[in-house]
């Protein structure tokens, strides 16, 4: 499915104009409509990298916030062009820092919020509202609104299920132009608040979007380490709905790593692991983290200590009901073409060492397709039976995962993230 825009170019209006004139739209060119009764759902959009992209000529406009193939091909491009290691995230703050050292004067048309992708639209929410923040450092906010539909061929009827609110503006003039928010959000419909972004920038933003009972999407593979765990913890520890899309990805190995020891007779080696370890894309640890820390939780293991390893690795030592130590180790690993999600994992090695039977040892070792299991199979796996698998990748843009998340209506944090969360942070401190 391609994204769609809106049914027509938006109406640029006044912030203290935006109400009334979505009443309007309603009760006059919709009469008997209120339009969808679903959700609200409001993004933070900067696509800094895309921003600069156009900007520096090396790729045509317009500017539409979606992570699509070309945007992707000239990103790794410019890594390479900018002098950056290989092994850079493509849409990276830095490499948007990168860029903006460039020349460069090339204006794009700005369709952030306007150029709405159809997993979502097909859900039909009620009301989109986008902030859009610009590279100039003094630009005044503009306020553009418009109705907005499913196509045809994607569902939709002739009638408007929906409506789209763009804030643009630097980050002043959004600020100043959050008041218009509240008003805009019915009572009565879910909120979402999708920051698609760093959770390292503009703090003071996200804390006045994400208030409860809103509920946060957020990238814990986005911004420093310290910062998401933190974030996210926190949300989670105040009752907060809180949904990870890092902590989404995991779902593939999370399942493999189960159907692995549900044969009966391989269910009694999980409480025999001795050692853990967990290569991740370069240098970004959170997603291998949350990952020991679900199997930490689910096996009853009370982490003891940790520390930064050789190699930027993170080491540490879990003890298990039966007092047994367990031994884990995350270690960053370069990639030439890494996801444009920092820090995704690469492979998984649990070993498993029954005391009473030092004959029936085994290593289990998960990879991902583009990463192999060469590494891991180093280290006297010889003497051991073992288990070997590989993960698919799971290839969905962040759209697809967004309505896959919408689509759920979760109003709580999952269980399973809300137990690993404090211990991931704890891991990582």
């Amino acid at each position: 499915m391609s994204p769609q825009l809106t049914l027509q170019s938006p109406l640029q209006l006044p912030p203290s104009e935006v109400q009334s004139y979505l009443e309007q739209l309603w009760s006059n060119d919709q009469p008997g409509s209120t339009g969808a009764n679903t959700f609200c759902l409001l993004v933070w959009q900067p696509a800094w990298v895309e921003q600069q992209l156009v900007r520096t000529d090396q790729i045509a406009g317009p500017i539409i916030g979606v992570q699509r193939p070309e945007l992707i091909q000239a990103a790794r491009q410019a890594v390479i062009d900018v002098d950056m290691p290989h092994s850079t995230p493509p849409l990276d703050v830095t490499v948007a820092a990168a860029l903006a050292q460039r020349k460069g004067t090339q204006h794009g048309e700005d369709l952030r919020g306007q150029h709405v992708d159809a997993a979502i639209s097909a859900l039909q929410p009620r009301r989109l509202i986008t902030l859009a923040p610009t590279l100039d450092e003094v630009h005044e906010l503009e306020t553009l609104v418009a109705a907005y539909c499913p196509l045809p061929e994607e569902g939709g009827g002739t009638a408007a299920c929906g409506d789209v609110v763009v804030l643009r503006g630097d980050h002043d003039a959004l600020a100043k132009g959050l008041g218009i928010l509240q008003p805009l959000l019915p009572a009565e419909l879910p909120s979402w608040v999708w920051w698609n972004g760093s959770l390292d920038e503009a703090p003071d933003l996200l804390d006045q979007l994400a208030v409860p009972p809103r509920r946060l999407v957020i990238d814990t593979a986005l911004g420093n380490p310290h910062r998401c765990l933190d974030l996210l913890q926190t949300r989670v520890k105040a009752g907060q709905a809180v949904n990870d899309l890092n902590w989404l990805r995991l779902r593939t190995w999370r399942e493999h790593l189960a159907m692995v020891f549900d044969p009966p007779q391989r269910r009694n080696t999980l409480h025999h692991v001795v050692q853990l370890d967990i290569d991740v894309e370069g240098n970004h640890p959170v997603q291998g983290l949350l990952l020991a820390a679900w199997i930490a939780d689910r096996l009853g293991w009370l982490p003891q200590s940790s520390k930064r390893a050789e190699g930027e690795g993170i080491a540490a030592e879990f003890k298990r009901p039966d007092g047994t130590t367990v031994q884990f180790r995350l270690m960053p690993v370069p990639m030439g073409q890494p996801s444009i999600h920092p820090g995704q994992i690469v492979g998984i090695r649990l070993i498993c060492k029954p005391d009473s039977q030092p004959d029936h040892a085994v290593c289990v070792i998960l990879c991902a397709e583009s990463g192999g299991c060469m590494r891991l199979e180093a280290g006297g796996m010889a003497s051991m039976e073992l288990l070997e698998e590989v993960v698919p990748n799971q290839i969905a843009s962040v759209e697809m995962d967004i309505a896959r998340l919408l689509a759920g209506g979760h109003n709580t944090t999952t269980p399973l993230l809300a137990a690993a969360a404090p211990l991931a942070a704890k891991l990582l401190s």
